[in-house]
């Protein structure tokens, strides 16, 4: 499919369709079989006190590269893939020991 360089509306809606948001995160499950749960840990400022606090949320997330609990992954936002995952693993960065 060519894309229109005329139409500006054209160039802006392929340039956002690849803006997908990136985490790093460790494995924190493995139990399933396409599905491995990843908490992302963040540094954020208390809004009040100033002091810094850490935040962890978790993501499901679907893996075919065959992550072990405890690795360290990078995950990446994609389409909904199921009830509550709409992440994927797009690569292990480190293997656990």
């Amino acid at each position: 499919m060519a894309e229109d360089t005329n139409n500006p509306e054209a160039t802006e809606a392929t340039d956002n369709r690849n803006d997908r948001k990136v985490r790093q995160g460790v494995v924190t499950s493995a139990k399933m079989e396409k599905t491995v749960v990843v908490s992302v840990s963040r540094r954020v400022a208390h809004p009040l006190y100033g002091k810094v606090v850490q935040r962890t949320k978790k993501f499901k997330a679907h893996d075919l590269l065959g992550c072990d609990q405890g690795d360290t992954v990078e995950i990446m936002e994609t389409r909904p893939i199921s009830r509550d995952k709409h992440w994927r693993v797009t690569r292990i960065i480190e293997k656990v020991k």
